[in-house]
């Protein structure tokens, strides 16, 4: 249950002024569809964190313990770093509505967080937690806990949430985290 918790709770945090919370906005502003749009964000979540999960479940067997848990306490370390970096949004990726709302939706959303800061953290949770459906489920709770009310609220809500300090508290967190791993904070789970 310690995975599901933290993993929907760093990638709330790290969501929120994230590009996918941009594009929740922008794809809500231009189809007023909501359902069809959290349902594409819900079905892409989980296709891109269930390879991560799975990339994160795969990893643990090729490195030793000793070794993945500086590759895994850096790569924390990294995404605290990454989370500072003010992300940049191209409106063209919200652009393909021939395929309709939920179409749209699950091919940008599956594109934009190729690579992103979420799906590299749920690598690194997963493989910290040794446990891929509750990393997994947490992850995408958490992305559906930033994204759905960007989807219903949009522009309103976006303007009362302090992003900076969302920001700060999200890197804070994964900077913890790291440093935890690195002093042997996962030696029980076998890192």
């Amino acid at each position: 249950m310690e995975a599901f918790l933290v993993s929907t709770g760093i990638v709330a945090l790290a969501e929120i002024g994230d590009k996918t919370q941009l594009l929740a906005f922008i794809l809500a502003a231009r189809f007023r569809k909501p359902l069809p749009i959290v349902l594409g964000i819900l079905a892409a979540t989980l296709a891109n964190h269930s390879f991560a999960g799975a990339l994160g479940t795969w990893l643990t067997t090729l490195v030793s313990p000793a070794v993945m848990r500086w590759i895994l306490g850096g790569s924390f370390i990294a995404i605290a770093i990454w989370t500072l970096i003010p992300d940049k949004f191209d409106e063209a990726e919200a652009r393909q509505s021939r395929f309709g709302a939920f179409g749209t939706t699950l091919i940008t959303f599956f594109l934009a967080e190729m690579g992103d800061k979420t799906q590299v953290a749920t690598v690194a949770l997963a493989v910290q937690y040794h446990s891929f459906f509750w990393v997994v489920a947490g992850t995408t709770t958490g992305m559906m806990i930033a994204d759905v009310p960007a989807v219903f609220l949009g522009d309103r809500f976006a303007q009362k949430i302090p992003v900076r300090v969302v920001h700060l508290i999200a890197a804070t967190l994964f900077a913890l985290l790291g440093v935890a791993t690195l002093l042997g904070a996962g030696e029980s789970l076998g890192l």
